[in-house]
């Protein structure tokens, strides 16, 4: 068989392209999502519809046939996915994939060493202006269940959707904020979790399933949602890194009667968890939180493929320290090896945004920690 894509040849059974990353056979596209509710703009009095969604693409954009840079001598990878200079077989879109919509943000999503395929997912966005916006999706596929690694990615795609408009205002109030807020984030695990049912086999006796944790910048506030055990942390060059999120899993719930994260975390059920995405989701609903923050630093999502080396806020920023750079997507690359070097054991996903505030900017916000949203 050929891929009817680009022509490359295909091993028997694939579900996908090893070439161009298309998706193989008759698996059902995720649905096109209704307009959203009227929302309040942030910016104006004027309510605005959210546009319509679209649907959630399977698998990573193909690249054009021939343009593929070799990992190891930057030489050229052919359709074949062998390096034309020096050899070597390149991995496929889906086992190693970049994103960088800004100069400012950027992830990098990897199989790893210690894995077959690559069951994380990411997706992003972020405006052309430093610090205006971005958003940082990280869906981690339980690897346990049928096509993880195609419903993770359909999820993350169709979250960012949802999160595409600027977060709304509210009724003017702070408490009429986060409960508009908190509605965006809802309706945004929601699509993720209808994009993972859809490609899921509805006869599958282990349906698909995800983690989620979602992160917007705006300015100088971070909003954060979560299901499940990717992060979101806020690393400040200077200053007391913070873990944002709060796992949804069994090691969580025994750092909450007292026992130590790491006796928790290396325990035998550490990342078992209690809430996830997928046809076979009991609560769907993630835990929403928000930070004003107060000096330039990094927003990090990420998989616990990441964060199993480096659990600890204070651990992660060193490792951005010693990184000894201002570019996310060569942040995410160092973060992504330091994981791999360390043994790999699942799957990698690093996405950031650099917040650069002016020294007139960093004054201090009272309490220093998040807020519930």
């Amino acid at each position: 068989m050929n891929c009817p894509t680009c022509g490359a040849a295909l091993a028997p059974g694939a579900r996908f392209c090893e070439n161009c990353g298309a998706q193989l056979g008759d698996a059902p596209a995720a649905p096109v999502l209704p307009a959203a509710a009227v929302v309040d703009h942030p910016l104006g009095d004027a309510p605005i519809s959210a546009p319509t969604r679209k649907p959630a693409a399977a698998l990573p954009d193909p690249p054009a046939a021939g343009r593929r840079p070799c990992a190891e001598c930057g030489g050229e990878v052919g359709p074949d996915l062998y390096c034309v200079e020096c050899g070597t077989k390149a991995p496929s879109e889906r086992d190693h994939f970049e994103e960088q919509p800004a100069a400012w943000v950027g992830g990098v999503c990897d199989k790893a060493v210690g894995k077959r395929r690559n069951e994380d997912a990411m997706a992003l966005l972020a405006g052309a202006e430093p610090g205006s916006r971005a958003v940082l999706i990280v869906m981690d596929g339980v690897s346990n269940s049928i096509d993880s690694d195609v419903a993770s990615l359909a999820g993350a795609r169709a979250a960012r959707e949802v999160l595409r408009m600027p977060l709304p205002a509210g009724m003017g109030t702070p408490e009429s904020r986060d409960a508009a807020v908190r509605k965006v984030f809802t309706d945004a695990a929601a699509a993720a979790n209808t994009a993972i049912v859809a490609v899921t086999d509805p006869d599958s006796p282990n349906p698909a399933s995800a983690t989620f944790t979602a992160a917007v910048l705006e300015g100088r506030r971070i909003t954060w949602a979560n299901i499940g055990d990717s992060r979101s942390y806020w690393l400040p060059d200077d200053g007391t890194p913070v873990q944002l999120s709060v796992d949804d899993s069994l090691a969580q719930a025994q750092i909450a009667t007292g026992v130590a994260r790491e006796v928790a975390e290396s325990g035998p059920q550490a990342h078992a968890i209690t809430k996830w995405l997928g046809r076979d989701s009991e609560d769907p609903t993630p835990t929403v939180g928000a930070l004003e923050v107060d000096r330039s630093g990094w927003l990090l999502a990420c998989s616990d493929g990441l964060w199993n080396y480096a659990s600890e806020p204070e651990e992660l920023a060193e490792r951005v320290r010693e990184a000894a750079t201002d570019d996310p997507l060569a942040l995410a690359r160092a973060l992504v090896a330091f994981a791999n070097a360390a043994g790999g054991h699942d799957n990698i996903t690093a996405a950031l945004a650099r917040v650069e505030l002016g020294h007139n900017d960093q004054t201090p916000t009272p309490g220093g920690e998040p807020s519930d949203g």
